[in-house]
């Protein structure tokens, strides 16, 4: 998935219209595919960062092949992400987890977030979509009312509040958008931010380095 657009304009993106939940249309979509009363599996075979690691969040359960790497960037150009990892991630890896992740904006290669529990498990990129369509073909084959009934609880237990991701993206839109924040990502978009063959390979390691270097 292609993380947000930093050259895009947030006020624009800031000012869209509420979804059905009431909420930011980026949030909406999120939070809807969350309590879907069905079961919704993310295969990650390459960089789920940013936005994309809000979106396979978002899904109940994440495999992902050793060619994997998820993380949340944000805190290296200056903003609180937007799309609800600190609400979701601390209730999927724990507390400590989840400040290591958000707070260094580092790259979590595959395996890292197998252990850490960003992701359900590790497998090889030759057999991933054939597991995960079995084990799709497996849940299809169970009654949907139970599968539906099972879903709800474990959503009820789980599930954080609209509020805190309301907080999570009101807190982007007011850090990502600071004066101080733009001689940092132009560096970036000199060094291929956004574009193919540039530094979007090793994002974080990018980031940490330029960072050290400023």
């Amino acid at each position: 998935m292609a993380h947000w657009d930093l050259l895009s304009n947030s006020a624009r993106v800031a000012g869209m219209p509420p979804g059905r939940t009431g909420l930011h249309p980026y949030l909406d979509n999120f939070v809807r595919l969350s309590r879907l009363p069905v079961a919704t599996i993310s295969l990650i075979r390459g960089r789920a960062r940013g936005a994309g690691s809000e979106f396979v969040l978002a899904t109940d359960i994440r495999f992902a092949s050793e060619n994997a790497v998820l993380g949340q960037f944000e805190v290296g150009v200056g903003a609180v992400p937007g799309g609800g990892p600190m609400a979701r991630l601390g209730r999927t890896v724990g507390r400590g987890r989840a400040l290591e992740i958000l707070l260094g904006g580092d790259d979590i290669p595959a395996a890292q977030a197998a252990e850490y529990g960003y992701v359900n498990r590790l497998l090889p990129d030759a057999d991933i979509e054939g597991f995960t369509d079995a084990f799709a073909r497996r849940i299809a084959t169970f009654e949907k009312t139970a599968v539906a009934g099972i879903k709800k609880l474990v959503d009820v237990a789980t599930l954080p509040p609209d509020h805190e991701f309301r907080q999570g993206l009101d807190a982007y839109f007011a850090t990502a958008s600071r004066p101080e924040n733009r001689p940092f990502i132009q560096l970036l978009l000199d060094k291929g931010l956004q574009q193919p063959g540039g530094i979007e390979t090793n994002l974080g390691t990018a980031i940490g380095e330029l960072r050290r270097n400023l």
